[in-house]
C-alpha cells in the first residue's frame, strides 16, 4: 500500500500557494481529484428538469463533469483559483446594463495567460507534471470545486461566495497528477437570507442554489442565439448582457474590493455611453468598444437582439 509523504505534499501545497499569490490569484485552495458525488444527482435533476434550455452542452460529458480524472488521467490534486473581477466603475445612469466581468478585456484571455506563466512557474519549481490549466472552457464544475477547496460556499443564487470579499470572480483550476495536501470545505454564512430569490427579475432561482437557467437574464441576453420570446419583453431589468442582480444584492458583497488587474479596467467610452447612443449603436462602434471583450460572444446582431427587449 502506497502511503503518500505528508510533509512532501505540505510542502509543495505551499509552493504552489505562494506562487498563485505571486500571479495575483486572490484565493487559492487544494481538493483531492474525485468523485463529486453529492453534485451528480443535482446536476442529473437539473438536466432532467431541462433548466439548461438551449444550451444541449451542458447534457454532454456529464462524467467527465463529475470526475476530473476522466478529464486529466492520472489526476491526483484539484488547484482551485479565484481572480477578483470587482470595479467601483459605472455606466452612465441611464444607459442599458452590462455585466461588471465583461466591463475589460475578456476574462478567458486573461486568465488562460496567468494559467500558462502558472503552470510553467510549477514546472520550474517543483519538477515537471502532467495536468491541465481550466477556466470556464471544458467541462469542469468550478464552483464545486471551489467549495471544496474551502475557497466559499455557495449561496442561494448558486455563485461562489468568499467570506473575505463576496462573490465578484473568476474561478480557475489546475487539474494536475502532484499528490498535495487538501484543504476543507467552509460553513455556509447565507443563513435565512433571500434577497437574492427575492430580487432576481426573472425569478430564476426557483429555490436555494438552484437556478433554472432557461429563465435567467445571463442566459438570454448571452447563451440563446435565437429570437428571445416576445413574453419577457420589459422584464430584464435594462440588463443587454448578462445579469448581475443576485450578486449587487447579496450582503457579502459589501466587502468586495476593487480589483487590481489592468486588462480588466473598462474603457471610458463603454462607460459614457447613455441609451441615445446605444441605440444609435453602428457596427464599428461595437467592434472598438467591444474589441478582446467578452460581449464578443454575443455579436452585434445579438447585442441589438438584446437592446431590443428593453
Amino acid at each position: 500500500m502506497h502511503f503518500p509523504n505528508t510533509s512532501l505534499r505540505a510542502k509543495h501545497s505551499a509552493i504552489i500557494k505562494t506562487i498563485a499569490k505571486r500571479l495575483g490569484f486572490d484565493y487559492v485552495g487544494i481538493s483531492d481529484a474525485g468523485f463529486l458525488e453529492e453534485e451528480a444527482s443535482h446536476l442529473e435533476a437539473w438536466l432532467n428538469k431541462d433548466m439548461h434550455g438551449k444550451m444541449g452542452y451542458m447534457a454532454n460529458h456529464f462524467d467527465k463533469r463529475l470526475d476530473p480524472r476522466l478529464l486529466v488521467p492520472g489526476a491526483k490534486s484539484v488547484v482551485s483559483l479565484l481572480f477578483n473581477y470587482y470595479t467601483e466603475s459605472k455606466q452612465c445612469q441611464d444607459s442599458p446594463k452590462i455585466s461588471t466581468y465583461a466591463y475589460g478585456e475578456d476574462y478567458h484571455l486573461v486568465i488562460k495567460d496567468k494559467l500558462k506563466e502558472f503552470m510553467q512557474c510549477i514546472n520550474d519549481e517543483i519538477g515537471q507534471l502532467g495536468g491541465r490549466a481550466f477556466v470556464d472552457s471544458a467541462p469542469v464544475l468550478d464552483k464545486a470545486w471551489a467549495k471544496k477547496s474551502g475557497l466559499g460556499w455557495v449561496g442561494k443564487n448558486s455563485n461562489l461566495i468568499n467570506k473575505q470579499q463576496g462573490s465578484f470572480f473568476f474561478i480557475a483550476e489546475l487539474i494536475i497528477d502532484l499528490d498535495l495536501a487538501p484543504d476543507g470545505p467552509v460553513k455556509d454564512y447565507c443563513g435565512t437570507c433571500t434577497r437574492c430569490i427575492d430580487a432576481c427579475p426573472t425569478q430564476a432561482i426557483v429555490e436555494p442554489q438552484v437556478v433554472d437557467g432557461s429563465k435567467c437574464i445571463s442566459y438570454f441576453t448571452i447563451e440563446l442565439k435565437e429570437a428571445i420570446p416576445t413574453e419577457w419583453k420589459g422584464k430584464f431589468d435594462d440588463w443587454m448582457f448578462g445579469c448581475d442582480t443576485c450578486q449587487d444584492v447579496c450582503p457579502w458583497n459589501r466587502f468586495s474590493k476593487p480589483n487590481t488587474e489592468r486588462r480588466f479596467e473598462p474603457k471610458r467610452e463603454l462607460l459614457e455611453m447613455n441609451l441615445s447612443d446605444w441605440k444609435a449603436l453602428s457596427e464599428e462602434t461595437f467592434n472598438r468598444v467591444f474589441n478582446k471583450s467578452a460581449v464578443k460572444r454575443t455579436g452585434f446582431e445579438g447585442l441589438k437582439r438584446n437592446l431590443g427587449m428593453l
